[in-house]
Order: C-alpha cells, then structure tokens, then sequence
C-alpha cells in the first residue's frame, strides 16, 4: 500500500485566459459606468421635475384659493359702495384676470383688512430669460372704484411660457375665451368653473447651455358664489 501522500499539479492562467478575464471586466465596468450616467441623468431630470411640480402645486393652490371665493356684489346704488367686478382678457398664452375675493389673509396681527381683495394675475417679462414670463398676483385689501389698480404685485412663479384661462358659463354650458361681469354677454354674472393652463420651463439637467424642460398644468376650479349651473333638458333626473 502507498502511504506516501499524492501531490496534485495545478495549472497557472495562460496568457490568453488573462487577456480575456481583463476584457470581460472592462466590458463590465464600461456598462456599469453607462448604466451609472444614465441613472444620475433620470435622477437629475426628476429633481427638476420635482421642483417644477412643487412650484406647480404652490401656485395652483394659491390661484384656487382666490378663485373660489370670487364674488360679485348687487349694492352698486348705496352711497360710498365699492365696485366688484370679475374681468378675463384673452391674450394668447398670456392671458390676464381681475376680480375680487373673500379669501384674503392679513399678514400683519390687527390690522384693519377685511376678508375681501382685489386680485390681479398676470404675466410680465423675465430679466433672466427672454424666453419665458414671470407670473404676478397683484392684491389689494382695499376695494375701490378700481378695481385692475393698488396693491403690490408679488411673483408667483418663473419661467411661466403659458398662462391660459378659460371660463365656463353656467347658463349655457359652454366654455368661453374670455369673460367680464360688466359686458352685454355676462352682465353681473360669475363663471360657473375656470380652467387654469399654466406651463412652466426649468433648465434641461441633461441638455445643453438654454435647452428648457417645459410641463404643462392644469387644474379646473369651481367658483362657490356663482350660479349653479343650468341643467339640460335631456340630463337624467329633470322633470
């Protein structure tokens, strides 16, 4: 019997066996270094998607606020009264409103404001960027005889490339381009609902130098103090 212990022989990489290994693993690290850029691109286009989101949000909810408690006063004869009005100009993609509110906010502890405001959005040229517009609301906690005048304009969002509103009329069921509360077509009437447009452009992460990401968004708000909106003679339920 052979006591002694057996030595096993181990063959060494050849030189191709090498070559090939080291190819493999750059062709590895090649598709992960893609793989990597491409994950911090997405990442970076969303951080900017976020941000414009955000802004989104934050103005919408600003707008809406205002827009719901839109009201039209009927004292237009009592001495001393004010005047209310509720006006949309069409201009294109730079649409423009006056109006006013009871959703004011005093920002200032006892100060002699009321609910009520005048409200003013619109669209103003961009020193930073020729391109796109800076959105405005204009307040006022005094309401006069002017009511598209007074208050300090104060910037909702930038880089604003659309700001389009569209008003429907509870009476006919259509949607309109424009709307005043003191015309032949609306006298002294609100909007059922306004639709609101707004697009916003931010800085392409993956692009180059002025290459602009623009979102589109859009919100349809209901104005609480308008008229209920006339119902069809064919809707299910009427008599």
């Amino acid at each position: 019997m052979n006591l002694l212990p057996q030595r096993t022989h181990r063959r060494g990489l050849t030189l191709i066996e090498i070559i090939v290994a080291l190819a493999l693993m750059a062709l590895i690290g090649s598709i992960s270094a893609a793989t990597l850029s491409t994950s911090i691109q997405a990442l970076d286009a969303l951080e900017t998607a976020g941000g414009s989101n955000r802004s989104a949000r934050i103005v919408m909810r600003r707008i809406s606020s205002a827009l719901q408690l839109a009201y039209l006063t009927p004292n237009k004869t009592a001495v001393n009264t004010y005047r209310t009005v509720f006006v949309g100009k069409d201009d294109g993609d730079e649409d423009q409103i006056w109006f006013a509110t009871l959703g004011h906010h005093r920002k200032i502890r006892d100060s002699r404001e009321s609910d009520q405001a005048e409200i003013t959005l619109f669209l103003h040229e961009d020193p930073d960027n020729a391109d796109t517009k800076v959105l405005f609301l204009r307040e006022s906690p005094l309401i006069d005889q002017y009511p598209d005048k007074g208050g300090r304009p104060m910037p909702l969002a930038r880089g604003v490339s659309r700001f389009d509103l569209r008003y429907l009329d509870g009476a006919t069921g259509e949607w309109q381009d424009e709307w005043d509360s003191e015309g032949a077509e609306t006298p002294g009437r609100l909007p059922r609902a306004v639709q609101v447009v707004i697009e916003i452009s931010s800085q392409d992460p993956n692009g180059d130098d002025g290459d602009q990401i623009t979102t589109a968004y859009v919100q349809t708000i209901m104005l609480s103090m308008s008229s209920t909106q006339t119902r069809s003679v064919f809707a299910k339920g009427n008599g």
